[in-house]
Formats: structure tokens, C-alpha cells, sequence
């Protein structure tokens, strides 16, 4: 069997380094908010090319807490409008109601499958006040486009860049917060959400998360509003919450981050092979510029029958998964989004499939991927 991502593979490559550092760490006797917490985020930062990096419990913390961080700063009030795609993964719109935001979905580019500058335009109102950019699969949606449509409005720009750790613009443009040209996910707005998931391109092994951003006044808050919106112990300023980078997990991180670019150049050869090689008219391919914009978190095809081409696979040894199956104006735990139609949003989630992908994939295994889907 193909497993749709071995993550005892990946992590197996590393398994010498993690027990050095977990030996460290209980050697040290300092679990919570010590120096391999500070020592990930200067790493991760300097990575994105951010000032600050601020860990986190996951990545659903991440984006709830800038959008809470921007409300203690008087940016954003209970209330306001954050547009975001419709396609997303639930926890995009859930950290928006979680921070007492209205989410307003827009459908997203059929082709990118991110969102669509162009109906984001549509739906800015003067209730409107960010933007939700969301980096899905792990490629980075139309960020120059879509900071030109915030500035002309004097809207932020939040990104959700959980599936997007080491994704790289082709064109570098001068962003406000930023002393530098940004390129880097994580640098591409006011403020970017990460999560590190084990199963992410960059994954703990446990759940973990970041903020990066360059937003001094922003980075203050979230260090506070991370725990218990306390700087000093025992004085709490801000009403907070416990959100903190496992130590642990941190020190994990340091050992995988230095690997990054070399896994996701190995996941760009793959999906190459896929794209070249994978020849059926009844298979959908992604769309891929073939630049460093794209980490392919996850490989992503469309197929009218795809339950049916699903179980194909499964018969013939190959594991895929679905992301999304249901889309989040259709879940169950968002009633208030029931009424809304989105025919994109509705037919991607039908058709798409998730082919394996991940560094520890092997030329022959790639191989009878591409044979199987040319015969179906």
C-alpha cells in the first residue's frame, strides 16, 4: 500500500537529532517557555523575513489571537467584517467567529482554487475591515493584487499561510509593515497565521503554531495574549488565553526548519512528474506556474467522479484523502452560513482529490501512481 503520507518516514530521517534535543530539554528541567521556544521563533522569523515570530498551541490559536490582538489595539472591533474564501478549511472561518468577526465568503479563482481578487473587491463594505488570504494547499494566492485592493481601502491583511510554510513569490513588492521587500509566506500582509501540525510541510510532532509579523505594537500583545495576557507574572493587563509553543515542540521545529527548502523542492519534483506525466482526460491537473509560489502541501486533481476514482486507487494500492469533502457554509456547526450559495466552492469540493505527495515518496512509487490514474 501507498500510504498518502508515511509521517513515521519523514520523521524517521530525524529521529537522532530529536532525541538529542529531548535529552536537552529534560536535562534542562525548563518545559514551558524556555530558550528552545526563543530560539525557534528568532529561526522562523529570520526564515520569513519577519521581525517577530510569536509561538503558539496550533494554528487555529494563531489566527484567532491576531485577530484578537488587532481588536486590543483598537484595529478591528466585534462586529467587522473579514472577508475569506469560501473553500477554505473550516478553522479559517471559525478563528473569525471565535474573535466575534463576521466572515464573508467569497468564492475563489476556479483555476488557483485561492481567492478571487476580483470578488473580493465586490464584496467590501464599510463594514469591512481584513482580508483573509488564504495560502490553500500551499500556494500563495494573488497577494500583490490582493494588498493593492486593502490599501486603496485601508484594510488589513491577515494571512493564513498554515499549508504554505516556505512558499516564495516570484516578484518581491514593498509591503507597509515591512523594512525589506517581502516574498516569503508569512510576510506578505500585516500579520500570518502557521500551523505545524505533524502533517504540515514543516511539521511538529504534536500540534504547535506561529504568528509572524512585523507590527511592533501588534507583536507586544500577542506575546502577552499567548499567556494569559500576562508580560510579568501574576499581572495580567490583558483578559488572555494559554496558547504557548510546547518547549519540546519548538525543539523539534529547530531540527526540521534547516530541511525546509530541500523537502519542498523534492514535493516541486513531484508534482512535476504528476503534471508531465499523468495523461487522462478525465483527470483534472492543478494549476502550477512553476515557480517557488507553490510548496504542494498537498496535490490537488478534479474529477467528475471522484468517490469512484477514490475507490480505484484504494483497490489498487494507493491511499488519497479529500480536502475538503464539505465546505464550511455547508457544515453543520455553521448554521448561519446555510443559506449562502457558492456553485464554485460546491463543485470543487465534489470533484477534488489529494494524490500522495511528500519528500520521503519514492521514484517508483511516483511511478505507479502515474501508470494507475493513466489506466483508470
Amino acid at each position: 500500500m501507498i500510504k498518502f503520507l508515511d509521517l513515521h518516514k519523514i520523521n524517521l530521517q530525524y529521529e537522532s537529532a530529536f532525541q538529542e534535543k529531548f535529552r536537552s530539554f529534560l536535562d534542562k528541567g525548563w518545559y514551558i517557555l524556555g530558550e528552545e521556544v526563543q530560539a525557534f521563533e528568532k529561526q522562523f522569523a529570520q526564515y520569513c523575513g519577519t521581525n517577530y515570530c510569536i509561538g503558539v498551541g496550533n494554528g487555529l490559536d494563531a489566527l484567532v489571537l491576531i485577530f484578537k490582538g488587532y481588536i486590543e489595539l483598537g484595529k478591528l472591533q466585534k462586529g467587522d467584517e473579514v472577508i475569506v474564501a469560501a473553500n477554505t478549511y473550516i478553522a479559517s472561518i471559525l478563528a473569525i467567529l471565535q474573535a466575534d468577526l463576521v466572515p464573508v465568503l467569497v468564492e475563489p479563482n476556479a483555476k488557483t482554487f485561492n481567492i478571487d481578487p476580483k470578488e473580493v473587491e465586490k464584496a467590501i463594505t464599510t463594514k469591512t475591515k481584513a482580508i483573509l488570504a488564504v495560502h490553500l494547499y500551499g500556494q500563495l494566492a494573488d497577494m500583490e493584487t490582493i494588498n493593492a485592493i486593502a490599501k486603496k481601502n485601508n484594510i488589513l491583511v491577515i494571512e493564513d499561510a498554515a499549508q504554505a510554510q516556505g512558499a516564495v513569490m516570484s516578484v518581491q513588492f514593498q509591503f507597509a509593515d515591512s523594512e525589506l521587500p517581502s516574498s516569503f509566506s508569512g510576510n506578505l500582509g500585516h500579520a500570518a497565521g502557521f500551523s505545524f501540525y505533524p502533517g504540515k510541510n514543516l511539521g511538529a510532532l504534536g500540534d504547535a503554531g506561529a504568528i509572524t509579523t512585523n507590527d511592533d505594537a501588534l507583536a507586544k500583545v500577542l506575546f502577552s495574549l499567548r499567556n494569559y495576557g500576562s508580560e510579568v507574572k501574576y499581572h495580567n493587563e490583558l483578559a488572555g488565553v494559554n496558547s504557548r509553543l510546547d518547549e519540546i515542540q519548538a525543539a523539534f521545529l529547530s531540527v526540521k526548519l534547516p530541511h525546509l527548502d530541500q523537502e519542498n523542492a523534492i514535493r516541486r519534483q513531484i508534482a512535476k512528474r504528476y503534471l508531465s506525466e499523468i495523461k487522462n482526460s478525465k483527470i483534472q491537473l492543478p494549476f502550477y506556474d512553476y515557480s517557488e509560489n507553490h510548496i504542494f502541501h498537498l496535490f490537488v486533481i478534479q474529477t467528475e467522479k471522484r468517490d469512484e476514482l477514490q475507490q480505484y486507487l484504494l483497490e489498487n494500492g494507493i491511499q488519497t484523502q479529500i480536502h475538503y469533502p464539505i465546505p464550511p457554509h455547508q457544515q453543520k456547526a455553521l448554521p448561519q452560513l446555510h443559506h449562502l450559495s457558492f456553485p464554485i466552492t460546491e463543485k470543487i469540493h465534489k470533484e477534488i482529490l489529494s494524490l500522495p505527495i511528500s519528500p520521503v515518496l519514492t521514484a517508483e512509487e511516483i511511478t505507479i501512481i502515474i501508470t494507475v490514474l493513466n489506466q483508470y
